[in-house]
């Protein structure tokens, strides 16, 4: 026999506002290494990984092998509606600092991945080329969205894309020639699942250039030398709104 659910146990865990941290950083459906959480959390390592493992064996969260790497996620939709059921009736905590605006939320927004865009910049750039057809998708999927073989954070071992019938006009638009691109001996087309945005974002020799290219226009350009997190400038903005109908601020 079983008696009454122990509230007072899961409650519990939502009681300590660090791990309450962890739970919000989750609550958007994200999937995300231990490392991204303490960033955005603002923990330890030491500290993120043992608010996680209490988190596991309560079976609020879950785990993800991708390689050698642990991605973690709610349990399920029920986790987040706590989340949201505790929000409402909570009261706002008060702004203490500006660490919400730092490289967690910088890194989030735009970045390099390698050699080509990442972060919401770089899933809406390439959902905007879907949109415009310079992409195509082959599997009726017509979105960037995680397909349920992907793996996180991890280029794509193959891809539901191919050249759209307007790619070489609208990426011309972009400042990118196609032609020239395609003569390269690195695959044209490669993409990978955005770790952050949990969308694809494109790669490859495309993706590079298409990089190089907001870089060399001033539409983009690095917060700070030598780190990967990148700033939309107010030219780039205007050009990428302009052109591809994407309209992001941080």
């Amino acid at each position: 026999m079983r008696g009454d659910a122990d509230i007072a146990t899961t409650a519990a865990l939502f009681a300590d506002q660090a791990r309450v941290r962890v739970l919000m950083a989750l609550g958007d459906g994200r999937t995300l290494a231990a490392s991204v959480l303490a960033a955005e959390a603002g923990l330890s390592a030491q500290g993120t990984s043992a608010h996680l493992a209490k988190l596991r064996e309560a079976g609020l969260v879950e785990v993800e092998r991708s390689g050698r790497h642990r991605f973690y996620r709610l349990a399920g939709p029920e986790v987040g509606e706590v989340l949201e059921t505790l929000a409402r009736l909570s009261p706002a905590q008060p702004v203490r600092s500006l660490r919400a605006g730092t490289r967690a939320q910088a890194v989030r927004f735009a970045r390099t991945c390698y050699d080509h865009l990442a972060g919401r910049l770089g899933v809406a750039v390439t959902a905007a080329l879907l949109d415009q057809r310079a992409l195509t998708a082959t599997d009726g999927i017509d979105s960037t969205e995680r397909r349920p073989e992907d793996k996180i954070s991890q280029p794509l071992a193959g891809h539901p894309y191919e050249l759209g019938p307007d790619a070489e006009t609208v990426l011309r638009d972009l400042g990118v020639d196609l032609a020239e691109v395609a003569r390269r001996k690195r695959p044209l087309l490669r993409f990978c699942l955005d770790w952050s945005e949990q969308r694809h974002h494109l790669a490859g020799a495309l993706g590079a250039e298409v990089a190089a290219a907001f870089d060399r226009q001033g539409w983009t350009e690095r917060r700070t030398p030598g780190h990967r997190a990148l700033r939309l400038t107010d030219t780039g903005a205007r050009e990428i709104g302009k052109r591809l109908d994407v309209r992001l601020s941080e």
